[in-house]
């Protein structure tokens, strides 16, 4: 595209040479002349001075800031705008669809127009999957899991049986969707403390545009569903319990650890490494920060974070009382070496 393309395209004032091209997108400390960046932030405005991209969408309060690109595309939010050209530099994958001779299709199973599912593909008896979607290679869906339209199941993810999902979900590589919950029960067998497994025979019952990250687990409920709602967020690694429910556009971050039956209402955020105690809310639009560990519940807007997690400014003045207690002791070591006899 060139810089006056993009202009018109983003709705962009031009500055600069028009008739520049670009071919691809790069972050700004690394663009060449051939390619699209972006400056949004008065904190990366150094960059722009070293910068080689050809064509720079730039924020308004920023249009000035030195530098020596071809030409600056002033927009009122250069990340989104760049965001919206994306798909004029890299084309999307395209799956042909069909059935690979290699893959293996169970009985009942019903596909809707344009699937595409790869070598090595295993569907289940009666399972359904909907118009559009894509099932890669070495990809499981159970017996009468039922996948919507313009799903994408990444390769080695195991869809368990029973499992429903709606459309336009993405669940990526390794993602383990409702396995056994953790549950057992205590019995003593001959004499002896045993463990008795105790049968899980819920569903994960999954909404629209939902995506799974790779390697997550999400497990099956024990007699009621465990529940993602639409638009829910998830990154790679995180464990979701047995009777879990999540509602709509929660952000759930890498290597989370959500228990059983905790209730997640719509808008949360999850950072990364918190974990939730089980039977627990987190109110609608909380904030759990990184590395929080949850054991009682968080009212609705809350930020909380520390352990055990409680509302951040709170946690933080903990985290400052802290530091304070070495200098707070030598302090008391000195008086009371002053008062030894």
């Amino acid at each position: 595209m060139t810089a006056a393309e993009i202009a018109q395209a983003t709705g962009g004032r031009l500055v600069g040479d028009g008739a520049v091209r670009v071919t691809a997108v790069a972050p700004l400390d690394r663009a060449g002349a051939g390619e699209l960046s972006f400056l949004a932030s008065a904190r990366f405005a150094s960059l722009m001075a070293g910068a080689s991209a050809g064509i720079v969408l730039v924020s308004p309060e920023l249009e000035h800031t030195p530098g020596t690109c071809t030409a600056r595309v002033v927009v009122d939010k250069p990340y989104d705008a760049l965001i919206a050209l994306l798909p004029q530099f890299h084309n999307p994958v395209v799956h042909a669809p069909g059935i690979h001779a290699a893959a293996i299709v169970g009985r009942g199973v019903t596909l809707g127009a344009g699937v595409c599912i790869e070598a090595g593909a295993v569907i289940g008896d009666d399972a359904v999957i909907g118009d559009r979607s894509w099932i890669a290679p070495y990809a499981v869906l159970g017996a009468g899991t039922r996948i919507g339209d313009d799903c994408e199941i990444y390769p080695h993810v195991f869809v368990y049986p029973g499992t429903l999902m709606g459309h336009r979900c993405t669940l990526q590589s390794g993602a383990r969707i409702g396995s056994d919950g953790y549950g057992y029960r205590p019995a003593m067998i001959d004499g002896q403390l045993a463990h008795v497994k105790i049968p899980h025979v819920g569903r994960v019952v999954i909404g629209d545009d939902v995506e799974v990250g790779a390697n997550c687990t999400i497990d099956r409920g024990m007699i009621a569903d465990t529940t993602i709602g639409s638009g829910t967020k998830f990154d790679n690694l995180v464990q979701v319990g047995h009777n879990v429910t999540i509602g709509r556009a929660c952000l759930i971050m890498s290597q989370v650890g959500i228990a059983g039956s905790v209730h997640v209402e719509d808008g949360v955020i999850v950072a990364g490494q918190a974990g939730l105690g089980g039977h627990l809310t987190i109110g609608k639009g909380a904030r759990v920060a990184a590395q929080a560990g949850v054991i009682g519940s968080v009212p609705p807007g809350e930020t909380w974070s520390g352990y055990p997690a409680r509302p951040h400014k709170e946690s933080l003045r903990a985290s400052a009382a802290l530091l304070k207690l070495p200098a707070l002791l030598r302090r008391i070591e000195k008086f009371l070496e002053r008062g030894a006899p």
